[in-house]
């Protein structure tokens, strides 16, 4: 008895120790994602609160670079190059930081992200962009940190809108988006690529759907390629070419092969078209 009480004992100061107390952050994490016509920008901050503090020129000094917001620095990523408040900048991430001022910010953009808070050291050749904008001051209090997109204009410009307290920073964002649309109906009205022709002779390959429908596709794909199609492409083309019948094709296609790959390097490659070679031969 005494055995089954001390069992019982243990089991509740173990599950004591392991338990965690659940208790509101007091600066909660957000996230924000927003099309801008063909451009995808995402932004992951945390939001701390006024609560009846002065925020900048106090609680934020002006003239230090800040991270802005809390914890860790603000991720802002976006899927095609843009423009920045006028900046050329990279798809990819970065890590938002600002220079608060009375009546200016700078806003950067900076490479290295994986940041709590700001960079011991500071380091001017990792910076994206820098952009300096005008503060404007807000009707309505702000109380919890806040960035937003807004006013996106013709799916191509857009507002970066930093807001806290009754101060409010805006950058604008243009997204290449006429130039993306643009090359895909280049690209759509210009007919299928060399890739596009492969693709579709591999599958009807494959899955045994039309065999000679697969072999013109795949001579139009090595037609697209200049004549100078790479070794597994002409692989492809002598496989067609052997399940047509067409083996004396398929040996010489397959040399093509075999010497592309040589030539590349890829040993994978040279022995199944050996092997190919053989098996057709006889």
């Amino acid at each position: 008895m005494k055995s089954i009480l001390f069992a019982f004992l243990l089991l509740g100061a173990s599950a004591t120790v392991t338990a965690q107390v659940k208790s509101p952050q007091p600066s909660p994490a957000a996230e924000l994602e927003q099309t801008i016509g063909l451009t995808e920008v995402k932004i992951e901050y945390s939001r701390p609160g006024v609560k009846g503090r002065t925020i900048f020129g106090e609680l934020v000094p002006f003239g230090k670079v800040w991270r802005t917001g809390a914890n860790k620095a603000v991720q802002f990523s976006t899927s095609t190059d843009i423009k920045f408040g006028g900046t050329d900048i990279k798809a990819g991430n970065y890590a938002l930081y600002t220079v608060p001022g009375k009546d200016k910010w700078d806003v950067i953009l900076y490479t290295e992200t994986e940041i709590w808070g700001t960079p011991e050291t500071w380091n001017d050749s990792l910076e994206a962009a820098r952009v300096t904008v005008n503060t404007s001051t807000l009707n309505d209090n702000v109380e919890s940190f806040t960035i937003s997109i807004n006013n996106i204009i013709n799916g191509t410009d857009a507002d970066l809108n930093i807001s806290w307290a009754k101060t409010k920073v805006t950058v604008k964002i243009v997204a290449p988006t006429i130039q993306i649309a643009q090359a895909s109906i280049d690209k759509t009205m210009a007919g299928p690529t060399a890739g596009d022709y492969y693709s579709a002779a591999s599958f009807y390959l494959e899955s045994s759907t039309d065999t000679e429908q697969a072999y013109t596709w795949i001579k139009k794909a090595i037609e697209l390629r200049g004549g100078e199609a790479p070794f597994w492409m002409l692989r492809k083309q002598s496989l067609i070419e052997a399940k047509l019948g067409k083996k004396k094709e398929a040996i010489a296609t397959a040399k093509l092969s075999m010497a592309a790959a040589e030539k590349a390097g890829n040993a994978d490659y040279v022995k199944m078209n050996v092997d190919s070679i053989a098996e057709w031969s006889k």
